[in-house]
């Protein structure tokens, strides 16, 4: 055994053994308890990230963890492989997108490999090769053929220059191409949608079944789903329907003075008079450029313009301005909202902008509403009609109620909640396995010729129609149901429906003829523990929790819920500097252009602040994983990383504080060091109070250590009792006793999830021919934690003036006794009347004098 430590050689080392020996390799034992542990697979970008060491390190020492405590453990690792940015490369670089994404997978599987991963490498899978998206075509036609899948017209960005759809994130903050540089329009295409809106009740409802997820990411995704209790009203227009409204206030109804409709709107250009035509056109025109978040923020300026039509008032009978409004969705809800100036924010701004009537229908009591702003909380009715003098909310009830006998409305649940648009005119994803038949229609591909399969040969230019739309050859085919000559579906699916299901994928992975076995995918699932950034905590995880649940109707999985448990963990901080004289990307300078005792701009010599924020490229704040293992070894960056903050926190990199891991686990190996070669020199029989101190010690660790783990995955904590127990090691005066090789072994075993391969070789150098990480995970002892001796508090009227130490067995009169012959007592009772003495057991004695 070598005097120093050298992490990068001994890494190296047990990484090829594991490899070799399938360490790691998923035990499929019936008689033990399921594990099931899995972090939220990556994008393969080319290079690991500090963010991904994070998450993947806590995922894995939960699973090291489980495995010790004789679980079977699935912990498997993919690629969620299609997506923009491999395309986007096939655009600038002229590299294949499959060329681009497969490379960059080989390149991060082995940085993955070098950070010491558990992974059961056998169950890897990779979204974008057909043995997996073939899988994902099924599960579309399952909903498909459920009456789950289905296409309308819908929104999307266009680039009139390039004559191409553009995802958002190709649409800058201008409204531009990120191509072309023109301003953006909106278009109507068909899409494909998946009804999630079928499951919004359920999705809603069995949030509360989820009681091991963060409170906070729950609280998203109910206020994603929106649930509101109202009222659909319809506001007649001559001999037609009419307009229909929902509203979450019909007790406000009496005070709508105007009707918004979205400029989208299909009863906007019938409903627009000659005379506003132009105005309507040129501000339909100026709201296509703008974003879905721009319409709706609350800080920006509603504008809207009139079209010249009139309503009815369906309960008072006048006549009210139909208008239209950018911050009006022509998707959520029926696209039309009614105005209530009076009792809205948002309308009262709107009508005072346009001088709109505002009239009062709610007051607060038997007062009027005098203030000039808009009068939002519940009140008495006043000026509607029969309805006055009610409680606001009792008036709720009864005009939905009245509107309903009048056919005029009726009470209505609504939720925020949007079918989920997979349609992307993009080469680079899944593709829709449907035929389009002159004759047929839509026709499923048959589960026979799955996949469809992308073509290779394509041209990628970013310009034009959907790549696979000029792919003649490929798109036409033979309708599968009448032989006539069609074409195939061109879109792709959206890369959230490939992260929707590959947890279930992972528990029978190399399945060729299903996506799964159900005895299989229902043994290993629900998965017990999911660990990944709280970005996806909307999206991604309403997404599977909805493809669970149709699967579980359709294709036999007995659970409702993915995921039982969920860990966010907080993100990696860097060390990030800002010309606060710049704006836009310019203004972060790269960490390795700027001198850090004196931060200026390297361009302009401009002073600089210094923040931390989350590590990324376009900061120029990142650590390279690569570099920071060649510099430290990954059981030193694993030790950061679990160390430095709480899991759930940011995480602030400090060259110092990886560098004090790097100095604790030198300790560690010198303390393994001169055990192993102290050899046969005994050290003589260890004292009864020194060995049941170190055992103590011991036991502790094993203890706080475990709570710590099973209490909240609290690893920084852990790794302080790590610390502890090694101090312990370090001031025993006799280091060749039973107990301090006991002690020597449980810190090399209570240290194996969190550095595994520093163990490894401790455990190998004491002289062990099995793994360390085949050792149960110890228990402690509870005697070993009992303390004989106790310091106990000497307290003067509540006032502590000493302490002495006494036996733990002492009773209460035995401890006032020894309190009062100790010298603090002694000291500061002379010259005074004891009147009465508290003894609590264990803690303190409190004489209380005069």
């Amino acid at each position: 055994m070598d005097e120093k430590y050298h992490p990068q050689d001994i890494e190296l080392k047990w990484q090829q053994h594991w490899q070799a020996t399938q360490r790691d390799r998923t035990v499929t034992d019936p008689s033990k308890p399921k594990f099931y542990a899995l972090s939220m697979f990556p994008y393969p970008s080319g290079d690991l990230h500090m963010g991904h060491v994070r998450n993947y390190t806590i995922t894995d020492v939960i699973a090291r963890v489980k495995r010790l405590q004789g679980y079977r453990v699935l912990h498997p690792i993919g690629w969620d492989a299609f997506g923009l940015p491999a395309e986007n490369a096939a655009i600038d670089r002229g590299v294949h997108p499959a060329k681009w994404t497969y490379e960059n997978i080989a390149r991060m599987r082995s940085q993955l490999q070098r950070v010491g991963l558990s992974y059961d490498w056998g169950r890897e899978v990779t979204t974008c090769a057909p043995d997996y998206y073939r899988w994902t075509q099924w599960i579309f036609l399952q909903m498909l053929n459920a009456g789950l899948a289905y296409q309308r017209e819908a929104t999307v960005n266009w680039d009139p220059i390039d004559q191409t759809v553009l995802a958002n994130e190709q649409v800058d903050a201008d409204g531009r191409s990120w191509r072309s540089g023109a301003i953006v329009e909106k278009r109507k295409l068909r899409q494909w949608f998946l009804k999630i809106t079928d499951y919004a009740e359920q999705l809603l409802l069995d949030l509360d079944r989820l009681t091991h997820w963060p409170e906070r990411v729950r609280t998203m995704q109910s206020n994603w789903i929106g649930k509101s209790m109202g009222a659909e009203l319809t506001f007649p227009l001559g001999q037609e329907n009419g307009i229909t409204v929902f509203t979450t206030r019909p007790d406000t109804v009496y005070g709508v003075t105007y009707l918004v409709l979205a400029p989208e709107h299909p009863l906007v250009e019938p409903l627009t008079t000659p005379e506003q035509a132009i105005a309507v056109a040129e501000f339909i025109e100026a709201t296509k450029i703008l974003s879905e978040q721009d319409r709706t923020a609350e800080d920006r300026p509603k504008r809207g313009v009139a079209t010249g039509a009139y309503a009815l008032h369906p309960f008072t009978g006048s006549q009210i301005p139909i208008w239209i409004a950018d911050y009006v969705l022509g998707e959520y809800g029926t696209g039309a909202v009614m105005g209530v100036p009076a009792h809205d924010v948002r309308d009262y701004a709107f009508a005072q902008q346009y001088k709109l009537p505002i009239r009062t229908v709610i007051q607060p009591g038997d007062r009027p509403w005098t203030e000039r702003a808009a009068y939002t909380e519940p009140g008495t009715i006043v000026n509607s009609g029969q309805f006055d003098g009610m409680d606001s909310q009792q008036a709720k009830t009864k005009i939905v109620e009245y509107a309903e006998t009048q056919g005029w409305g009726k009470a209505r649940v609504q939720f925020r909640l949007r079918d989920w648009l997979i349609s992307r005119q993009r080469y680079w994803g899944c593709p829709i396995p449907v035929i389009h038949c002159p004759q047929c229609g839509v026709v499923p591909v048959p589960e026979s010729d799955l996949p469809v399969e992308l073509p290779e040969a394509v041209e990628l230019t970013g310009r034009g129609a959907s790549p696979l739309a000029q792919l003649k050859e490929w798109v036409e085919v033979s309708c599968p149901q009448c032989g006539t000559l069609a074409r195939r579906e061109t879109d792709t699916m959206d890369t959230f429906i490939d992260s929707s299901w590959y947890y279930l994928r992972f528990s029978d992975a190399q399945n060729g003829a299903s996506a799964f076995d159900g005895a299989r995918v229902n043994d290993w699932l629900p998965v017990d523990q999911y660990v990944g950034g709280v970005e996806h905590a909307i999206l991604h995880l309403l997404y599977s929790r909805f493809v669970t649940k149709v699967l579980r109707d359709v294709a036999g999985l007995q659970f409702g819920e993915p995921f039982t448990r969920l860990l966010t963990q907080g993100m990696v901080q860097g060390l990030t500097y800002v010309n606060p004289l710049k704006t836009g990307k310019d203004r972060w300078i790269p960490s390795a252009l700027v001198d850090a005792q004196d931060p200026r701009d390297p361009q302009t010599g401009e002073p600089l602040q210094a923040l931390y924020a989350t590590m990324s490229k376009s900061k120029g704040n990142g650590v390279s994983p690569v570099e920071a293992i060649a510099r430290y070894g990954a059981d030193t960056l694993r030790m950061f990383c679990l160390f430095k903050a709480p899991p759930e926190k940011d995480l602030e990199w400090e060259d110092s504080d990886v560098e004090g891991q790097a100095r604790f686990l030198n300790r560690v190996w010198r303390l393994g060091y001169e055990f192993v070669h102290r050899g046969a020199q005994d050290g003589g029989e260890i004292g009864p109070v020194e060995g049941k101190t170190l055992r103590r010690a011991i036991h502790t660790a094993i203890k706080e250590i475990t709570e710590d783990i099973e209490q909240g995955f609290q690893f920084n904590t852990a790794i302080s009792e790590l610390m502890k127990l090694s101090n312990a090691l370090q001031d025993a005066k006799n280091k060749h006793n039973p107990i301090y090789t006991e002690g020597m072994e449980l810190l090399v075993r209570l240290l194996a999830p969190f550095a595994p391969h520093i163990s490894e070789e401790l455990w190998a150098e004491l002289g062990h021919t099995d793994s360390v990480l085949e050792q149960p995970w110890p228990t402690h002892d509870p005697e070993a934690l009992v303390l004989d001796q106790i310091m106990l508090v000497i307290q003067i009227n509540g006032k502590t003036r000493g302490s002495i130490e006494v036996p733990a067995s002492a009773t209460s009169a035995e401890l006032e006794a020894l309190a009062l012959t100790s010298e603090p007592a002694q000291k500061y009772l002379e010259g005074k009347t004891i009147r009465k003495v508290i003894a609590v057991s264990g803690r303190l004695v409190n004489f209380v004098v005069s």
